[in-house]
């Protein structure tokens, strides 16, 4: 009867509050006609006042979206504080039922808010050396080994792309490896693009291209808060992280277009675009993760703005050289409501990256499929045979969303956590 004498229509995050007898809120109607809509179920939860929640299970939900809920509601509630008291009117927390895994719930939480925050903090306060001090930390709670690379020993020890990109930056480059889990598991290695700011370097980027350059290490953000989540459930993996960690910036020493630089496999590279700094330092990182015999490579890189051209700040883009990789990838971000799309290898595209004087460029000359161009450049130094994916993220959202705070985002991460932990269960792996 109070339903329909406020007029209340069932659609897709529409909220009703129901009163008790003394005036306060007794419960909350919520309207959802698809449980995986996680848009409507956000817009629903940001509308609710301040409180103390529980939910009540709908029938015949699954247990995987039954947790969904929960863990949206969680990241729903995030907020960036460093520089600021929080501005939220009160919190919504929500209880945990009994039949829910508080502890899977509060993991995930960490892990997500960890890489948001480091996405949203500013260069100054986040460069080369604070990413080593997060891996170093996370090394100490879960009984990992971090090796640190920095300087002029990036070029003694075979990173001279790494170098070439970082050395004209305020903060030394640096080269960091994570290892982890039982040597006899199989491993997996994961590379994060860490440019904790990029200038664009002597081809400078224009004001608005540069305003949200302290997100491009958004990549690095995505496989640390994938990391901490693999080591926080214990999954049978020997994981290895990398992340070439670098400030692209303008100096004396700094990288000219132009110049070539022969990197860790001995592929020589003409540099034709320093704003293409990105896939200069992950080329090394995929010839080191390549020599440790991997069953599987997954990058994480805010690469390219023609991927973003392409599909937007929602949809990532992925390429990789395997069709099951592919098919299982798209399942597991499926899962939670955040779809991928795969773009192309097309190797006919090879052309654009052909150099006059050295094996290949870096970037190419014409303004076509920049995409997948820079996905073939990475591409060079992985083996067919060694199964390999490449995400190229935007890591922001550039609008406050229902659940989505405007700035730094990680939740690809979920879909690939959920893709290694479906191999793990079907022995896939």
């Amino acid at each position: 009867q109070w339903l329909s004498a406020v007029g209340f229509r069932v659609s897709n995050g529409a909220v009703a509050l129901l009163p008790n007898h003394n005036g306060g809120i007794e419960s909350v109607c919520c309207g959802l006609s698809d449980l995986s809509d996680t848009d409507s179920w956000l817009k629903a939860v940001a509308s609710l006042p301040a409180g103390e929640y529980r939910l009540v299970k709908p029938d015949g939900i699954a247990e995987q979206q039954w947790f969904d809920l929960h863990l949206h509601w969680a990241m729903a509630q995030y907020e960036f504080t460093q520089y600021r008291p929080s501005q939220a009117q009160g919190k919504k927390n929500l209880c945990v039922p009994a039949d829910l895994d508080e502890s899977l719930l509060v993991d995930w939480h960490a892990a997500l808010c960890r890489g948001r925050d480091l996405v949203n903090t500013p260069c100054e306060d986040c460069y080369p050396q604070t990413l080593v001090a997060v891996c170093e930390d996370l090394a100490r709670q879960y009984d990992a080994k971090v090796s640190v690379i920095e300087g002029d020993d990036l070029l003694a020890q075979g990173f001279p792309t790494v170098h070439r990109v970082g050395r004209a930056g305020g903060h030394a480059p640096c080269f960091i490896e994570l290892n982890w889990g039982d040597p006899q598991h199989p491993k997996v290695c994961l590379l994060g693009k860490g440019v904790c700011f990029d200038t664009g370097g002597l081809d400078l980027k224009p004001p608005a291209g540069m305003r949200l350059m302290k997100k491009d290490m958004g990549g690095a953000a995505c496989v640390i808060a994938l990391s901490e989540m693999i080591m926080r459930r214990q999954l049978p993996i020997q994981l290895s992280l990398l992340v070439p960690a670098v400030e692209n910036n303008v100096s004396a020493n700094a990288m000219m277009p132009g110049d070539v630089v022969t990197t860790r496999s001995g592929i020589t590279v003409e540099i034709s675009n320093t704003d293409a700094e990105g896939r200069l330092i992950l080329c090394d990182a995929l010839s080191y993760a390549v020599e440790q015999e991997p069953v599987k490579i997954i990058d994480f890189a805010t690469l390219t703005g023609a991927a973003r051209v392409a599909l937007g700040p929602d949809l990532p883009v992925f390429f990789t050289n395997n069709e099951n990789m592919a098919e299982a990838l798209t399942a597991g971000a499926q899962h939670m409501g955040h779809p991928i799309w795969r773009m192309p290898l097309h190797a006919a595209y090879h052309r654009y990256l052909k150099s006059d004087i050295a094996d290949m460029m870096n970037s190419a000359n014409t303004g076509f499929a920049g995409a997948i161009t820079a996905a073939l450049y990475l591409q060079r130094f992985v083996p067919d045979s060694v199964p390999w994916a490449h995400f190229d993220v935007f890591t922001w959202n550039p609008e406050a969303k229902p659940g989505r705070p405007k700035g730094g985002e990680v939740d690809l991460v979920v879909g690939t956590y959920h893709y290694l932990e479906s191999l793990i269960k079907e022995k896939s792996l």
